[in-house]
């Protein structure tokens, strides 16, 4: 079975909906699965240098009210998949372009696992800037990445044009929100559902129910 996922680091939903999904192929460990992370900027105009947070939040939002509206779900639904989002410590917004990039480094290495849970936690749990190339140097060391390379890495702009292609890919093809998942390049699973959910895309893939009776 093969899932792509197209996700964004700073989407809350893409970390429980991570976290969901390790919880359905723990329930229901699928055979030769192969698992690609794809690329998708939920601001893809956002400066270089990003945008401090609460005007990120009032220009998203349009006040602090609408965001207690959107933010308090989010918080509840963490706890209930044992994550203790740390909004609060998010002073910056990001631009996720080096963190995607950084991810596909890691990924050609054998660390892309690793490294997506060290940008995940470093932005969600500790606030930190994960568009500082710093802050991704010293993330990718922890991940097992070497300081020297990564650092000559983001110097460059190796994987920029295919991270941007990427993005784009996902828009063209009709992609709007973060997590979307594809299963074997055939069907298309929106949002960070439950594994009860994920158990019928498993199904339909291995030929056990029909797509007519599928959510997709």
């Amino acid at each position: 079975m093969r899932i792509e996922i197209y996700s964004d680091i700073i989407c809350p939903w893409c970390l429980i909906g991570k976290r969901r999904l390790e919880r359905a192929l723990k329930e229901q460990p699928q055979e030769n699965l192969e698992i690609s992370w794809r690329a998708f900027q939920m601001t893809p105009s956002m400066p270089a240098e990003g945008i401090d947070r609460q005007r990120y939040l009032e220009m998203k939002f349009g006040g602090s009210e609408r965001v207690a509206t959107v933010y308090d779900p989010i918080m509840q639904t963490g706890l209930r998949e044992g994550i203790d989002f740390a909004f609060d410590k998010i002073e910056r917004t990001p631009n996720t372009l080096n963190s995607h990039r950084l991810l596909r480094f890691a990924e050609r290495r054998d660390c892309g696992e690793a490294m997506l849970d060290a940008l995940f936690s470093a932005y969600f749990f500790e606030g930190e800037n994960i568009g500082d190339p710093d802050t991704l140097i010293a993330l990718a060391e922890k991940a097992g990445l070497e300081r020297d390379a990564v650092s000559a890495y983001l110097a460059g702009d190796e994987d920029r044009t295919e991270v941007t292609a990427e993005d784009a890919r996902a828009r063209k093809i009709g992609i709007q929100g973060v997590p979307t998942y594809i299963f074997d390049g055939k069907y298309v699973l929106s949002g960070a559902h439950p594994p009860e959910v994920l158990f019928r895309l498993f199904d339909l893939v291995n030929g056990k129910e029909q797509p007519q009776s599928a959510v997709v």
